[in-house]
């Protein structure tokens, strides 16, 4: 019998301290009606071996599961993980890198700042996530105990359970024409990142040099004249972001999308050449300092035209690149 008191104290440990003595009686009573009268210890190794794990009989007296989240839930969780995940970190690195540059005092060079950003950027992310992952889970753990259903089927999006008029909802998306999370958030930070900095252009682009006192700039940008364009800038924000929702809405290339993004590559250049052919808009200091390095040699012009082609090249293959998609 060492062996029976020793099966129902492993069973009994992990029960509450409410339950023990009722559930102990029981469980004996239950295992001497499988024994024969005259048994001997295989008799008794054959029935625990039938009743199986002390854990597993525990957590069937208190209906409660041995896993963290089970198959009901588990698919549902993996796919909000999969979405709440990215969004998270994202703003996260997003509101880091505005304040980062709305903060930036003219201390460093602006590569300083950017490894800063990429740094801190790091480290806040994987906090984000650890406390997403964390609440999410623990939701769910919860969810799990508290909910009771006969059925252990997976559970959709909408709550129920699976049936083939769910995959009416589903769009068929071939992996070449797919636009990754990555894209549209990466193109969203870098939205905010470059509209914050042309608000404090004059204290960040310029010209950085090592003096014996120090560090000195020189900006490159006449920050008047550039609010000036404020309206022009703001227009091009907007044709960003909505280019960056329809992008995440579609979730796949389309024809149409592709023309959009075409358009709305060749927009910001037409802009660029506009303002940039105001000769106000860079600072007198800067081109004095600048043809003082030079000898008197640098062609501004050539500058501004050697910049037009490079972003026009840039627009087609982007713009190339979006039908491609589209076309596959």
């Amino acid at each position: 019998m060492k062996l029976v008191e020793l099966y129902i104290q492993e069973v009994m440990r992990r029960l509450p301290e409410k339950n023990r003595e009722d559930i102990a009686l029981e469980l004996k009573s239950t295992i001497e009606d499988m024994l024969p009268e005259d048994y001997t210890e295989d008799d008794v190794r054959e029935v625990l071996n039938s009743l199986g794990n002390p854990a597993v009989l525990a957590s069937n007296y208190q209906d409660r599961p041995m896993h963290l989240i089970g198959p009901r839930y588990y698919d549902l969780y993996v796919t909000l993980l999969k979405i709440i995940l990215p969004i998270s970190v994202a703003i996260t690195f997003i509101v880091l890198a505005v304040s980062s540059v709305m903060s930036y005092s003219g201390e460093s060079s602006p590569i300083e700042m950017l490894l800063s950003i990429a740094g801190n950027g790091v480290g806040e992310a994987i906090g984000t996530a650890m406390q997403v992952f964390f609440w999410l889970t623990l939701t769910f753990a919860v969810l799990e105990r508290t909910v009771t259903s006969d059925s252990q089927l997976p559970i959709t999006m909408r709550g129920k359970e699976w049936t083939p008029d769910d995959l009416k909802d589903v769009p068929y998306i071939p992996k070449e024409k797919r636009i990754s999370k990555f894209e549209i958030f990466g193109g969203l930070a870098w939205t905010i990142i470059w509209s914050t900095a042309y608000f404090k252009a004059s204290s960040i682009v310029g010209l950085y040099e090592k003096t014996d006192s120090g560090r000195e700039f020189t900006p490159l940008f006449n920050q008047d004249v550039l609010i000036r364009y404020w309206p022009l800038v703001v227009f091009l924000i907007a044709l960003e972001l909505h280019l960056l929702f329809r992008k995440w809405k579609a979730g796949v290339w389309t024809k149409k999308l592709a023309i959009m993004n075409a358009v709305y590559q060749f927009i910001p250049v037409l802009a660029f050449m506009f303002m940039f052919r105001n000769v106000e808009l860079l600072k007198a200091g800067f081109t004095d300092r600048i043809q003082e390095l030079f000898n008197g040699s640098f062609n501004f012009q050539w500058l501004y035209l050697t910049v037009s082609v490079v972003l026009l090249v840039a627009a087609v293959i982007n713009s190339y690149d979006g039908f491609k998609k589209a076309y596959k």
